[in-house]
């Protein structure tokens, strides 16, 4: 689709992008249509046998954005979320206290690397303290990683490795 901040040049993406400073504009509808895709997703491993409580959500950048925001705004209860290198779209429709919703108790991993130019640390900052008003912030980590820029890296890897298998642990 094309992708504003990519001067309307068509790119794999969600939704559109208008611009990435906190007050920038946000496709509202193209987050919703996406988020109701990725329930959609969920309702297909359910009736494949995966129960819900047993499915992360996670994605880089625009991914893990959208992973954040259908976690929290989905009626199926969920394992968690691993947000690499993202911010929390649409955060302002979110009520100033915590969510109602079944995933108040999710856990999340958010990771960011210290040298992002297009996200900068900062908004891996705020969207986890924002986070932590939503949710139960003693299952909110971050993690930065030094040197790190709009990427992803072999710490990261594990952490994220070490996160789902602390959350899913083998069925007997």
């Amino acid at each position: 689709m094309p992708v504003t901040l990519n001067m309307n040049m068509a790119m794999p993406s969600w939704f559109d992008i208008i611009g990435l400073s906190p007050d920038s504009q946000e496709d509202e509808n193209g987050i919703k249509q996406a988020a109701e895709s990725v329930k959609a997703l969920i309702d297909q491993e359910m009736k494949n046998g995966i129960p819900s409580n047993r499915i992360i959500l996670g994605g880089f950048s625009q991914g893990g954005a959208l992973s954040q925001y259908t976690a929290l705004t989905t009626q199926q209860k969920l394992d968690g979320i691993a947000a690499l290198s993202c911010w929390l779209p649409l955060r302002a429709s979110f009520p100033q206290g915590p969510i109602s919703g079944v995933n108040r108790d999710i856990s999340i991993l958010h990771c960011h690397g210290d040298l992002d130019p297009l996200l900068p640390l900062m908004f891996g900052s705020l969207t986890v303290e924002r986070l932590k008003t939503l949710v139960n912030p003693t299952n909110v980590t971050f993690k930065t990683y030094g040197g790190m820029m709009h990427s992803s890296g072999q710490q990261e890897m594990m952490d994220i490795k070490q996160f789902i298998d602390k959350l899913l642990p083998p069925i007997d």
